[in-house]
């Protein structure tokens, strides 16, 4: 069956409505042919459409109908992308897929490297997998904006880092997406003594002279496994080492803004915490563009954890049972000083925090969405837990209560002896779920983000 067959129609639909049928195969919208999901995006926009349709034996038909513009046509086809997600062309030496202990789950060793995903999913790509083709299509299609994985400007390092002899080229497509105007989000992985120093200086100047179609760029430190037998020899940054980037990155920010009225580049909160040092102001991460790669998400979740404190009613903090939380290294004392805010708020507030040293990866990785487990298990065996245990959820797979290690969270209650709850990446929730209250529904939650993002921008 093809890949862009449908499999399924909503019903009362626009597609519903035209009479489209499951197993049929989307051709063509307005004459455009649809290979994949940002084709059908795109081209379906309009109110009036004519579709081509082929049938299981290669018959086409032709569909005619109206909607609303913008309005989604109601199909859904047998992948999510109407094609196969494209696997990374690359063998970076700090890739962290290469790191992983052998024995699990296939999807943990799929190196994805797709455009379209850095667009419909935030992903972040190298632009070597593009062919002229895909490059040209998304600027006459305007697919905007998009995030890549810069690493270094420097066309030769990025070719011995990325180790492809193509992916010099990338900086070229940038520059050509930067004068059609296509909005690029960019991210360093740094590593100690290759991408650092003078190249990062460099690299943060030619990305400069790309603004603003370079919108921000964000400075994260390489991960190191302890399974690196056979691979490059990377080293992990220090607190000396961590507050050096942090200089360089500063100066440069403060020097850029008052050129241009925006930092443009960013540490990740993993570089303040590696340096010991306290996290900037949220008004220094101006629109938090890089959340999603750890930069200002603990600045932003302590604002919200304020603004709910302001906002809890006494009484709703009374009935709160003990507790514990289990995190990753490096967030542990920036949680124990919130659990401390919410005990001087009420003193009914009794929570421990437990840094969890990552033994599966490997001590130096001390984040805790990759905390796994049987990590959880080994080392809060016999601890005093309270009577429920607070987690991240980013330590689940996504949307499951399944660890990184196959582990499920009804394996950690039964070896742990109390109830486990997952905390999303929110200060209103993590105080919901200190004072022992019921996460909101998803409605009301996504009504309360709307809100306090609209009175941050107001600030």
């Amino acid at each position: 069956m093809s890949m862009t067959a449908i499999r399924s129609v909503a019903p009362r639909s626009p597609a519903g409505r035209a009479g489209i049928r499951a197993g049929e195969t989307l051709t063509h919208i307005n004459g455009h042919r649809i290979v994949d999901v940002l084709d059908y995006k795109f081209y379906s926009y309009d109110p009036r459409l004519e579709l081509t349709l082929r049938d299981s034996e290669g018959r086409d038909r032709t569909v005619r109908l109206k909607k609303a513009e913008g309005e989604d046509l109601g199909l859904e086809f047998e992948t999510y992308l109407m094609d196969r997600a494209r696997s990374c062309a690359n063998n970076c030496i700090f890739c962290f897929v290469d790191q992983m202990p052998p024995g699990m789950r296939p999807s943990l060793y799929f190196k994805d490297d797709d455009a379209r995903l850095s667009f419909l999913m935030g992903n972040y790509l190298t632009l070597t997998n593009l062919s002229p083709r895909e490059v040209q299509r998304i600027i006459d299609l305007r697919i905007s904006p998009i995030n890549i994985s810069v690493h270094t400007t420097d066309r030769a390092l990025r070719c011995e880092m990325l180790k492809n002899r193509r992916a010099g080229e990338g900086i070229g497509i940038m520059q050509r997406f930067a004068r059609h105007g296509i909005t690029m989000n960019c991210q360093i992985v740094s590593c100690p003594g290759l991408n650092d120093g003078p190249a990062l200086s460099r690299t943060l100047r030619d990305l400069a002279e790309m603004h603003p179609a370079v919108h921000s760029v964000s400075v994260v430190p390489v991960g190191v496994t302890k399974f690196r037998a056979g691979l490059y020899p990377l080293t992990t940054y220090n607190r000396d080492t961590a507050g050096a980037v942090i200089d360089q990155v500063e100066a440069f920010a403060q020097a850029h803004h008052a050129r241009t009225g925006t930092r443009l580049v960013w540490c990740s909160d993993e570089f303040y915490l590696l340096a010991g040092r306290e996290l900037p102001e949220e008004g220094y991460y101006e629109e938090f563009t890089q959340l999603d790669n750890g930069v200002g998400m603990l600045t932003l979740l302590s604002r919200e954890f304020g603004r709910a404190l302001e906002l809890m009613q006494p009484q709703e903090m009374e009935g709160a049972s003990p507790f514990s939380i289990a995190t990753g290294v490096s967030a542990a004392p920036f949680l124990e000083k919130l659990v401390a805010r919410a005990g001087a708020v009420c003193d009914k507030i009794e929570g421990k925090v437990y840094p969890i040293v990552n033994h599966f990866f490997g001590p130096t990785i001390t984040v805790a969405g990759l905390v796994t487990g049987g990590d959880l298990i080994a080392q809060l065996r016999g601890r005093d837990l309270g009577r429920r245990l607070l987690i991240p959820s980013s330590m689940l797979r996504a949307g499951e209560r399944v660890f990184l290690d196959d582990v499920t969270v009804d394996d950690v209650e039964r070896e742990l002896g109390v109830p486990v709850t997952a905390v999303a990446q929110d200060g209103y929730e993590l105080l919901d779920a200190i004072c022992g209250l019921a996460a909101p529904p998803p409605e009301q939650a996504a009504r309360r983000e709307e809100t306090e993002y609209y009175q941050y921008r107001q600030m």
